[in-house]
């Protein structure tokens, strides 16, 4: 049985995250040389922890994993209301610090809310595919996201929000959720968007945004950060200025380096070449997670699936689109790449969920 899961495992999907892991810690050892930072060594030390986790986690039937899903859930919650009445780091309060590392629960919860979330529209659907357009259902399973995201934003932490956004909307849509309900959420969000800025949103999240609309306006303030990664990434040319050779990067006009610009520190010391890999490398993933999404054996698989290739999807969009200054900067880890214990154990959980998924698919359960 073990044989035949292995022999099924989409290995394409493994092997993009060891090597976008590898051009992560190459990019961690030039950030962070000739410091005292050891972000390098702590990311190596996750990394070969995490290995295991994936194997141990392929062998453990998907279902079962599910199944406890709801006890996860619990316990997740009380982890993130817990965080809050921690001393903030950088104006958030999402850490425990355990001493010799810290755990961000934030990042654990996505994956328990993506099999919780999963299952519950699976038992949803259970004699009809259409209850899950049933108003009492659909809000049902919004709550179940809701709760969480608002622990999640209190910190605030609206990167990691949005990924919960993002995998929710593609998983609702993978389930066959009513035209008009994608409607409507659209107007909601038109409507939405202004109130939440003018009245909701903290200084520095609105400053965040005008950054992004207009980086010129304050280039050793606010668009400071926006400012150095733009140059770092044009810097880089086609090949690169070579490692340890990058002025923003070596020079530390780039901040943070190691986690949210380490795309930047990429493009100025390695170049467009291994830039656009980078991109292409996450194309793969995500466009293999959907594959699996859309042959896996059941409903569940395919939800769980979907799920992860949101977060994976975000996640790039939004860390590589801010290093350019496409989209307003937020804080969140380029997966596999940028440094962080919890984040990379997180996306490799993901990623063995997907191997697990994939190892025991069977059909295409969509109809084409």
């Amino acid at each position: 049985m073990k044989r035949k899961i292995l022999k099924n495992v989409d290995w394409g999907i493994f092997i993009c995250c060891i090597i976008l892991s590898i051009i992560g810690m190459i990019a961690l050892f030039s950030a962070t040389y000739d410091s005292s930072d050891d972000s390098l060594q702590r990311q190596i030390i996750w990394f070969v922890v995490c290995i295991p986790v994936v194997f141990i986690i392929i062998f453990i039937d998907y279902e079962s994993i599910a199944k406890i899903s709801p006890i996860l859930y619990g316990i997740i919650l009380v982890l993130l209301i817990g965080v809050l009445f921690t001393n903030p780091i950088n104006g958030a309060s999402s850490w425990f610090n355990l001493g010799f590392f810290s755990i961000q629960p934030a990042e654990f919860a996505k994956i328990i809310v993506i099999l919780f979330l999963a299952m519950a529209m699976c038992k949803i659907q259970e004699k009809d595919k259409n209850n899950i357009n049933k108003p009492t259902k659909l809000l049902t399973i919004l709550a179940i996201v809701a709760v969480p995201l608002l622990l999640i934003i209190k910190q605030p932490d609206y990167g990691t929000a949005m990924a919960f956004i993002v995998a929710t909307v593609m998983m609702l849509f993978t389930a066959g959720i009513n035209k008009k309900y994608i409607i409507g959420a659209i107007l909601l969000v038109v409507i939405a968007v202004p109130i939440l800025y003018f009245f909701v949103l903290p200084d520095h999240a609105k400053e965040r945004i005008n950054v992004f609309l207009n980086p010129e306006s304050d280039p050793r303030g606010s668009g400071y950060n926006l400012t150095q990664s733009k140059l770092a990434i044009g810097a880089g040319k086609l090949t690169g200025m070579g490692l340890l050779k990058g002025n923003q990067t070596q020079l530390g006009f780039l901040y943070p380096k190691t986690t949210d610009f380490i795309f930047s520190v990429i493009g100025e010391e390695m170049g467009f070449v291994v830039a656009g890999a980078v991109i292409v490398l996450y194309v793969v993933l995500i466009t293999k997670a959907v594959y699996v999404a859309k042959t896996a054996k059941d409903d569940l698989g395919s939800y769980i699936a979907i799920g992860i290739a949101g977060i994976f999807l975000f996640h790039m969009l939004e860390n590589i689109g801010m290093t350019m200054g496409l989209l307003p900067i937020t804080g969140v880890p380029l997966p596999f790449v940028s440094y962080g214990g919890s984040s990379l154990l997180t996306n490799f959980v993901l990623i063995a969920l997907l191997l697990n998924i994939s190892g025991r698919r069977q059909k295409a359960i969509f109809i084409e």
